[in-house]
This record gives C-alpha cells, sequence and structure tokens, in this order.
C-alpha cells in the first residue's frame, strides 16, 4: 500500500463546521469545544468541562522528554474561553492528551476532578485534596446543579499505546508514558431542561455498554478511527450514535493535538489517521440513519439541539 503523505485538509469539510452558535433556544445553555477531546458545557449557572487539555506540548517533547502542564497556556485557554468557575473536570481517559491538565484546570477553577482511579491518581499528584477527587463508578450518576453525569465504562480505539492503569499519583514532569490510559468512559451528559448528549473521547467502545441509553446528539472522539478498517468504524457507530439514538453527531478528537491552540487547528497527518477516511465512512452511516454529521468550531459557544437537517459533504 503506497504510503499517504501529507495531511488532510480541514477545507474539503468546511461547510460542516456548521453546528448553531448557542442564540438563546435552549436558555443559556451552550457547548464550546477546545480541541481533542475537551468540551465546556455550560448553563449561564453551572459548567462541567471534560478534559481541559491546554498544554498541547510538542510531538518531540511527548516523544522524547518530559511532559508538564504549561500555566501560561492553560491561563490563556481559560481566559479565552471565559471559566471562571467549574463544577468539574472530567478527564475521559487519562493519557497525556486528555489529563495532563486536568487536575491544574480543576485547582484553579474550585472544581472536582470526576474519573476513575487513575484520574484520581493525577489529582494526587498536583495535591488536590482528597474532598475535591470524587471516583466514579461506572453507570452511577453524579450531579452539578442542572446537569447530569452518568460515567460508562468504555475502551480506547486501537492501539493504545500505554495501555493500564496509573497506580500511584503522576507527579510532573514525566515521561508522557507516565499518563496510562486507565479508564476510558463514554460520558452521558442530561440537563435538568431536557437536553441530552453522550461525550464519547475515544473511537473505543465496550458491545452493549450503552444499550438502553439515550442522547440527542453525540459528540463522537475519532482520533484513530481512520485507520480502523470499515467493519470497526461501523460497529463503533451502531454501538455510540446508534446504541443512544442521536440524531445529530458533532466529531471530536480529530485535531493536531501537537500544536498549540493560538494557531488554527489541523487535522492530524495520514501517517497518524485518516479524517477523509473517516468522513467518508460516517458520511454514509449519517445518510443511512438521517443524522447529522458536523464539525464543531473552536472557542464558539454552541447549540448542537439546535441543530436541524443533516448536512451533506460538498
Amino acid at each position: 500500500m503506497r504510503l499517504k503523505l501529507g495531511r488532510p485538509d480541514l477545507a474539503r469539510h468546511a461547510n460542516r463546521f456548521d453546528v448553531p452558535e448557542a442564540s438563546g433556544d435552549h436558555g443559556d445553555l451552550s457547548v464550546t469545544f477546545l480541541g481533542v477531546a475537551s468540551l465546556l458545557l455550560d448553563d449561564g449557572r453551572t459548567a462541567v468541562l471534560t478534559d481541559g487539555y491546554f498544554s498541547r506540548p510538542s510531538l518531540l517533547r511527548i516523544g522524547l522528554g518530559k511532559v508538564a502542564p504549561d500555566r501560561g497556556r492553560i491561563d490563556a485557554a481559560l481566559a479565552r474561553a471565559g471559566i471562571g468557575r467549574l463544577a468539574a473536570v472530567v478527564p475521559v481517559h487519562t493519557h497525556v492528551d486528555h489529563a495532563l491538565d486536568s487536575a491544574v484546570v480543576a485547582d484553579l477553577t474550585g472544581a472536582e476532578l470526576l474519573g476513575g482511579e487513575s484520574a484520581a491518581n493525577v489529582g494526587r499528584g498536583h495535591g488536590l485534596p482528597a474532598d475535591r477527587i470524587r471516583v466514579a463508578t461506572s453507570g452511577e450518576t453524579v450531579r452539578y446543579g442542572d446537569f447530569s453525569l452518568t460515567l460508562i465504562e468504555s475502551d480506547h480505539c486501537p492501539p493504545d499505546r500505554f495501555p493500564g492503569a496509573i497506580t500511584e499519583p503522576v507527579v510532573p514532569p514525566v515521561s508522557a508514558k507516565a499518563y496510562r490510559c486507565g479508564e476510558a468512559w463514554s460520558v452521558l451528559v442530561e440537563h435538568a431542561s431536557g437536553p441530552s448528549a453522550l461525550v464519547q473521547g475515544s473511537a473505543g467502545f465496550v458491545p452493549g455498554a450503552l444499550a438502553g441509553r439515550s442522547a440527542e446528539v453525540a459528540y463522537l472522539g475519532v482520533g484513530q478511527l481512520g485507520v480502523q478498517d470499515e467493519e470497526y468504524v461501523r460497529t463503533y457507530w451502531d454501538e455510540t450514535v446508534g446504541a443512544v439514538g442521536a440524531r445529530q453527531v458533532v466529531l471530536i478528537h480529530w485535531d493536531d493535538f501537537f500544536r498549540p491552540l493560538d494557531r488554527p487547528l489541523r487535522a492530524m497527518p495520514y501517517v497518524g489517521d485518516d479524517l477523509d477516511a473517516t468522513v467518508r465512512v460516517l458520511d454514509e452511516l449519517a445518510h443511512r440513519d438521517g443524522v447529522g454529521l458536523r464539525f464543531p468550531t473552536l472557542w464558539r459557544r454552541e447549540d448542537p439541539w439546535a441543530a436541524a437537517q443533516p448536512s451533506s459533504e460538498g
């Protein structure tokens, strides 16, 4: 097979960056995409954040050096996103591109760090007090204001380069491999006013885990999905989007997470993923099921529940 060079051109998918801007149709409820699988869900009174990965160290540093949270980049991202106080920070799993900054962000915003035992060890390594760390139980619902969060044990998309649990506190700077995957979660979010969403941060799944659950919108992680065979992609869709009956899908975890957030987002290179291949298969599945398929816009407060007709590739 001929090696594809370069990276997908996001301009090809420009018409899909059309999640409606939050306009008050659902009160002050909004979702803001902050890169990779970081999503800010805010209703004007309570806000929760998945991951909170803002440092985004370079590939060279992650591959050969040691990593640590970058306070300058974290502070800049929090300020630009308008994040002051948070009720919870929820790492979808504990690889470096999800959990590196989670404890720092929780500390700065007064949030509780919610996740598995591996996430708890990230919090302990930072020095978060025990009453600011909550270890989730799969299927248990945790409430923050009008938000109800249910974490359901999932799996990481293959290959998982740093598998296993984090069994002791992580004190940066450390090698990126110290951030092992830990518990991977499907996060179901329900708001008291009615809207619901699934946040699937990694393109992995546990067969049947989401059976009987429902969500109107699925924020679907697609990192490494483009190097899987089509059978895997179709099964992933059915076990997430299909399982919860989502009518709108918003793609996340497609951007080059070695590139800082003060530069325009770009797709991961073909050597590690193929976003074009992912969209081709998902577009077919979305048309089959009558589901909208969209990309979020960085920093913009959006209302995915207001999305109307499915968009199509131009």
